[in-house]
Formats: structure tokens, sequence, C-alpha cells
């Protein structure tokens, strides 16, 4: 049989590990990489999370030694949540100068001044209703949430973090917290804004983690429709009007098609959040030996970073930074 001779070859540029490595677009870096950390009450905690293998609640003397673990991976940003010992209506440790959450900003500082540390600001694991504003029968309240919002950003700031990152999905919430900061003089801080947040069903773990589940209804009021594609773009835009400084996709996985239109729409730096479910999911599968932990996590960060990601908040961060510093990228085997 005579073959053709004039079809293209593309296997040449794959031929060996140096010339894949050669021509390769998308490049995974450990600084793309922020390590998300839920501090808590007491002494000595280090309580690992049912449905997240490998992540835990953390006091603060152990997020102290968390933190000179984290330092010497390459990992340059953490995002610190809270775990609350006091709920109330108004959630009140959210904001308060030796809430959990500022202690956590404090210690970390003390441990290494140069990490990174963003903190998220939302209300639900500080209220019994578990809601991410104020509820007043039965209703979840956009105005009146956004207040307190700005208060809680400030104390972060006064604390000593770095970025701001919203959570809440209430309207108005960047241009409040904007000039709550810049009224109190954190004019630097940049806010990192979770813009395109969906109803997720993805989000179960982090639920448990932060302790955070609605005690009725759902997020739905507030969180988007995953079904729609340009409302994302609508709340990009907005956030962008009210003066974000970072856009931000959750769920990642998932929706790498919103990553990539508000990649090519808007030119500000852009997060993905490969969220608690998505993570649950991998270590699942792993540890049934279904698939092969390192290298579906590296192919879906990667995947990520394609898609146009700038940075990924990812509890998969420190193995991969571990995996990176070994040099398994194109040991990937994708």
């Amino acid at each position: 049989m005579q073959l053709p001779t004039d079809f293209k070859r593309l296997r040449r540029l794959r031929r060996t590990a140096a010339i894949r490595s050669l021509v390769r677009e998308t490049e995974l870096n450990v600084r793309d990489l922020i390590y998300p950390l839920f501090v808590a009450h007491g002494t000595g905690v280090k309580e690992e999370i049912g449905s997240m293998p490998g992540v835990y609640h953390l006091s603060v003397d152990m997020l102290r030694r968390e933190i000179q673990e984290i330092s010497q991976t390459g990992i340059e940003a953490v995002l610190l949540f809270g775990v609350p010992a006091h709920k109330d209506d108004l959630s009140s440790e959210a904001y308060a100068q030796e809430g959990i959450v500022q202690q956590g900003i404090r210690a970390i500082k003390e441990e290494n001044p140069d990490l990174t540390v963003i903190t998220d600001v939302c209300l639900c694991a500080y209220n019994p209703h578990g809601h991410c504003g104020i509820v007043r029968g039965g209703q979840i309240l956009n105005d009146p949430t956004l207040e307190l919002l700005a208060k809680t950003a400030i104390s972060h700031a006064q604390a000593g973090a770095d970025i701001i990152a919203p959570s809440d999905m209430m309207d108005g919430r960047i241009a409040a917290i904007r000039a709550g900061l810049d009224q109190e003089g954190f004019v630097d801080i940049p806010i990192m804004s979770y813009s395109v947040k969906y109803a997720s069903s993805f989000y179960g773990p982090f639920r448990e983690a932060a302790h955070s589940a609605p005690a009725f209804g759902d997020r739905k009021t507030y969180q988007m429709d995953p079904a729609n594609t340009r409302e994302a773009l609508r709340e990009a835009a907005a956030d962008v009007e009210e003066g974000a400084d970072f856009l931000m996709v959750k769920p990642a996985m998932v929706y790498m098609d919103i990553i990539r239109q508000l990649r090519d729409r808007f030119d500000l730096p852009l997060v993905s959040y490969n969220v608690s479910g998505e993570y649950s999911m991998i270590k699942a599968a792993a540890q049934n030996g279904w698939i092969e932990e390192r290298q579906v996590v590296l192919e879906l960060l990667t995947g990520l970073k394609r898609a146009g990601s700038d940075l990924i908040i990812t509890y998969h961060a420190k193995d991969v930074a571990k995996w990176l510093r070994e040099g398994c990228l194109d040991a990937q085997r994708i």
C-alpha cells in the first residue's frame, strides 16, 4: 500500500520528554497556588475534617506549626477561614478584634511576615442560621449585611491581612468594602472578589469544615444559578466597576468555560477555586485505587491554568508543591 506523504507529523513535537517540555504551552508553578486553612479556638487542636482527608481544623498554636511547614514548600499565599466558638444573629465574632481569624492573621504574620495572607469575608460561619447575610423573617437581607461585611474586612486589615476576599455574594459588597477600607486608611489593601460563585453541590465538605451549613433553605437567592453564563459576566463587570482587584470563579472544575470567558473579557488577575467537593472526590477515588492521585491533580490544575486562571485556590497545594519540587511536571504522564 502506498501511504500518503503530505499529512502533518504533529507527533514530532511529542517524541521525547525534553521536546515536550520545550514546547509546553501551559506551565503550572508553585507560585500559582493558594492554600486554604481553617483556624479554630482551643490549644493543641489538629482535627482532621472527615470528608476532606489531609485537611485540618487548627488551633492558633498548631496553625503556627503549619505555617512553618508551608513556608518550606514555596507556597506564597494562604486563604484563611475561621471556625468560631460563638455564633449570634449579628455574626459578631466575624469582626471582633479578638475573633479567631484576627488571631490567626497575627499568628501567621509573626511566623512568616512574607507569606501573603488572604482572608475570607463572609458571615455564614458566624451566625446560627448559616446564611451569608443578616436574616429577618426568613429573608436574607442584602443592604444591612454590607455594613457588617465592611466591618469584618476592616478588622482583618487591622490584624495584618494582605488581601480581603469577600465570598458572600451580596450585591454591592465590593463597593462597600472598598469604601470601608479606604476610609480607615487601608487604601493599598486589594480585594479578591468571589465574583462568580455558583450555588453548587460541590460545597458539601467545606460546610462540614466551616460549620456553615444553612439552618433553613439554601443559598440560591444570592449564589448563582449553575445554568447561567451571561449572568457571570454581569457579576464580574459589576465587581470591576466597584473596585475589585482580582476576580474569582468558584467552583473551578466544572466551570472552566466560565474561567475562559472571564479571561477573554477582563484583564484583572483571575483566580479559580478548586473547591472541597472536587478535592474530596479525587481523594476518595485515589484511596479506592481507581485513579492515580498525582496524575489526576496535576492534569486538573494544568487544565485550570490552560482555561485562563492566574492563581488557583486548592486543598491539594501542599502535595502539588512537593510534586513540582520533585520535578514531576512532565512526569504527569498525561
